[in-house]
């Protein structure tokens, strides 16, 4: 029980700096969120819920189209789908005995930062490490969400508007580094910005929505990107 008690707040500890992060993401989200349409309250709860930035941001314009259920999931389970190999992976971390109940519990708060923090842990990951971990950051997707959103009722549109483009600056900031190292991320980058451009202006691709145009884009560049320059396992690689 001490032990528990202790790799929970250990976990609190080391996913401050994973907070103070989601606290900006999430406020961008609820910003774009207030400017969907959706009130307060429908903006935390979908982040309480759902804890995913790429698949939360990618839903707006389908919540603002009023888009067929279908395609939402459909959108998500192709956005979200690196989250249930990352599950897989932890959960050759935890030990068999531990249940399904808390092995749900973890793949909640699965996250490309909780699954680096809690992949790299040495031994057997403690169920208690990976609940203070979730606690701490979710807090901070949630909360960050909520004063996006409540700041969107209040301001200005003008503010909004522009305070919605921070979004946009967040994501270039995380491909730029990648790109200027490795030629394959940037040859990603530049393939799905093509495709957007084609699927934006050409005659009949214009037509497809935009849930479906995100779902498209995803496989092909991401299947062509895992045939033609796959990432090699780095326990072999260090061999």
């Amino acid at each position: 029980m001490m032990e528990n008690g202790k790799e929970y707040r250990q976990g609190l500890v080391d996913g401050i700096p994973i907070c103070l992060g989601y606290l900006a993401v999430s406020f961008a989200f609820g910003i774009q969120a207030s400017e969907a349409g959706l009130s307060v309250f429908q903006a935390a709860l979908m982040s309480l819920t759902n804890v995913t930035s790429a698949g939360q941001f990618s839903s707006l314009d389908l919540i603002r189209s009023n888009a067929a259920f279908a395609e939402m999931a459909l959108l998500q389970f192709v956005v979200n789908l690196r989250y249930m190999l990352m599950s897989t992976a932890l959960s050759q971390k935890l030990a068999p005995k531990e249940s399904t109940f808390k092995r749900c519990l973890i793949a909640y708060g699965v996250t490309d930062e909780i699954f680096a923090l809690s992949v790299v842990r040495k031994g057997r990951l403690n169920p208690a490490y990976s609940y203070g971990l979730i606690t701490v950051s979710v807090f901070g997707w949630v909360l960050g969400t909520f004063l996006g959103a409540f700041a969107g009722q209040i301001m200005p549109q003008r503010l909004i508007s522009a305070l919605g483009l921070a979004i946009y600056g967040m994501f270039l900031a995380i491909i730029i580094p990648e790109a200027r190292e490795k030629i394959s991320v940037l040859c990603v980058v530049a393939g799905a910005m093509a495709m957007s451009t084609i699927f934006t202006y050409a005659p009949v691709l214009k037509n497809v929505s935009s849930g479906f145009r995100i779902i498209i884009v995803t496989v092909i560049i991401a299947g062509a990107a895992a045939a033609l320059a796959p990432t090699e396992n780095e326990e072999a690689a260090d061999a």
